[in-house]
């Protein structure tokens, strides 16, 4: 009996050894990977080390945007004592509302959530103090800020991040795959409470890749503090401003106002006009500038020159349906160029009507308008082109001059680049490198002769010379440039208002344009806030500083006399007399007006061109003038001369003197004017 007993006890020991040996087999051997991850999940902790999103700089280098470690804190409201005294003293160390921070812990611990952000990004200080306070419940985490040390310059190029680091609007956004860093990993070794020991690095966080962008940040500065100075003087509601290499594309200033801090959040209230991107996001319509695009598809489809005489009708035009106007009394039969150079609506019609609609839609095309110019920023609009099936019978002269089409600031820079670089089109450029790596640019594409774009800069010139451009002169460059004050439509009320869209382009120096400058201040009022007066003076000092800033060669002397321009400046182009769409012009007459600039006062001497005071009824009356010979002289030298002199001069064409009408030596009647022809 005993035996069987001592057997029975031995197989129990044999059995509860074997067991024994089994679950160390089953703990060591078969399940050992997965108890060694069970205690290393008690033990440890795996900390996320995010990666920096990659340094966004200038093409000079300069830092626009950057990222810096900073830290966020963060508890675990299920473990949180007493949830008045953590937010007691959260508040106090954190500068938060204490009412606000114990609502969002009793939210979070009813709804048995185990983390809760208590403030993201705290400042060095904050951290340091709270781990003074050695209190297991309250974690910190490491992150990256992102910082734009140069607070809202190029703002809506640069865009910003969220909460979560990542881009949400601009470039951040549009490269966001490339400045988007990898994270990294960290394993720390903890003890019961969960407290650091000893940790090691798992895997290394890898910044995002650095980006070089065209643009000048100090070019950037001058154009956007230009721009906003003009919207603010007129009294406008917004601005854009492109400055563009006509031959590359890059983009060296890419402006839109009103603007704001990407450092900062939205505040309640801010308009969301200020994160708007008007470059390249809100489409306009263009008005006189287009008749660029109107001349050049002339010249190229038709057998039009700048001497080609054009009927202005006396300034009113009547279609089927429309009586379209010029401003001023009217003009009657005057050469291409002086259209341009005057911006008649009533010239630009006839011109489109000769150009066809199907050559004007090809041309229109051909420039850019109606598509995205393909810059990697989000939102870029194509504008508006109706399709040809679509054209009314208005259409036609209604483009001619720049209604019934909407553009953007970056699409009208593009195509004065077509005109400035010879005839092709080149696609804008934002990025210059990703990394060390230089960013291939599109193939330019011819799509006018280079003899039509020389022509087009030659009539440009004298929108400046003599035209509705006057304010766009600089000083030592020759330039060519076009303005346009397009009557804003209400689509609410179906007419257009009284509040103007005022654009400027232009592009310096003549012969080798080296700058495009485009600039659109939306929402103008009154005389002031035409095109001439209130853009041109934006593209004077944005352009004259480009050029100084890219160190340009100067092709005039600093001491050129300055050219006498028509007594009203203002460009008037596409403006509204009525309600039913009567369209205005700019200038009051097709004419140089120089006789009203009082010559500086210095002594007289005989000179060949004073015949000496008249005798009339034996009583001396005011001295008769004779006409100068300006053969052979530029029309800088033409106008200069005849301001000197207190002539009246209408030049006709560019280049040379050729001829001119009344003859040379030939006695001006009191009121008479002399005409001038230039050319090649």
């Amino acid at each position: 009996m005993v035996e069987q007993r001592l057997k029975w006890l031995a197989w129990m020991v044999a059995a509860w050894g074997a067991a024994i040996f089994l679950k160390l087999i089953s703990l060591q051997v078969l399940h050992h990977r997965e108890y060694v991850e069970l205690a290393r999940a008690r033990q440890e902790l795996t900390v996320e080390i995010p990666g920096p999103r990659g340094t966004i700089f200038d093409r000079s280098g300069q830092v626009l945007a950057m990222s810096i470690p900073a830290e966020s804190v963060y508890v675990n409201p299920k473990k949180v004592p007493d949830l008045g005294l953590a937010s007691e003293i959260l508040s106090a160390e954190l500068h938060l509302d204490r009412a606000a921070l114990y609502g969002a812990l009793k939210s979070a611990a009813d709804n048995h959530r185990g983390f809760l952000v208590v403030k993201r990004r705290i400042t060095f200080d904050e951290g340091q103090h709270l781990r003074n306070l050695n209190l297991d419940w309250i974690s910190l985490q490491r992150e990256s800020l992102r910082r734009y040390p140069n607070g809202a310059l190029a703002a809506h190029v640069l865009g910003g991040v969220d909460y979560e680091g990542k881009g949400n609007a601009g470039i951040e956004r549009g490269l966001e795959n490339d400045l988007r860093g990898q994270p990294g990993k960290l394993r720390v070794l903890t003890d019961v409470k969960r407290r650091g020991i000893d940790s090691e690095l798992a895997s290394e966080a890898k910044a995002g890749t650095p980006v070089t962008l065209t643009l000048d940040a100090h070019l950037q500065f001058v154009a956007e503090r230009a721009l906003a100075e003009a919207v603010q003087a007129k009294h406008a509601a917004s601005g854009s401003l492109v400055v563009m290499n006509p031959y590359t594309g890059d983009l060296l200033a890419l402006v839109s106002y009103p603007t704001y801090d990407p450092n900062r959040p939205p505040q309640p209230g801010e308009s969301v006009a200020n994160h708007q991107d008007h470059a390249l996001a809100v489409p306009f319509e263009p008005g006189s500038v287009f008749k660029v695009i109107t001349l050049s598809a002339a010249l190229e489809t038709t057998n039009l020159r700048p001497e080609s005489l054009i009927d202005c009708h006396g300034g009113v035009f009547k279609m089927p349906g429309h009586t379209f106007h010029d401003s001023h009394a009217g003009l009657g039969v005057i050469p291409m160029a002086m259209v341009l150079a005057k911006s008649s609506n009533i010239g630009a019609i006839q011109v489109g009507l000769k150009v066809g609609q199907e050559k004007m839609y090809d041309y229109v095309r051909r420039f850019g308008f109606g598509q995205r110019t393909g810059i990697p920023l989000p939102g870029e609009s194509p504008g508006r082109v109706h399709k040809l099936s679509r054209w009314g019978t208005l259409s036609l002269p209604s483009i001619a001059m720049g209604q019934e089409v909407s553009v953007t600031t970056v699409q009208l820079a593009q195509a004065a680049s077509v005109v400035a670089n010879g005839g092709l089109l080149v696609r804008p450029r934002l990025v210059l490198k990703k990394g060390g790596d230089t960013q291939p640019q599109a193939a330019p594409v011819r799509i006018i002769k280079p003899e039509t774009a020389i022509t087009m800069r030659q009539m440009m010139e004298g929108v400046v010379l003599h035209g509705t451009g006057g304010a766009a002169r600089l000083q030592g460059y020759t330039v060519g440039g076009k303005t346009g004050s397009a009557q804003i439509y209400d689509f609410a009320a179906h007419h257009y208002t009284h509040s103007y869209n005022a654009s400027f382009v232009g592009f310096a120096p003549l012969t080798n344009p080296a700058i495009v400058v485009a600039v659109t201040i939306n929402g103008t009022h009154g005389v002031e806030g035409f095109g001439g007066a209130a853009s041109a003076p934006v593209f004077k000092i944005v352009a004259q500083e480009a050029l100084r800033v890219l160190d340009v060669p100067k092709d005039l002397p600093d001491d050129l006399p300055p050219a006498a321009v028509t007594a009203d400046t203002s460009d008037l182009a596409d403006a509204d007399d009525s309600a039913q769409g009567n369209i205005l012009e700019d200038g009051d007459e097709d004419v140089v007006t120089v006789a009203a600039v009082k010559p500086a006062a210095a002594p007289a001497p005989a000179a060949p061109s004073a015949a000496g005071p008249a005798i009339r009824n034996g009583q001396a009356g005011p001295p008769q003038r004779v006409v100068p010979n300006f053969s052979g002289m530029t029309m800088r030298a033409v106008l200069a001369q005849a301001e000197a002199q207190g002539l009246a001069v209408i030049p006709s064409g560019s280049g040379i003197a050729r001829m001119q009408s009344p003859a040379p030596g030939t006695v001006l009647q009191e009121g008479e004017r002399i005409r001038v022809q230039f050319s090649r």
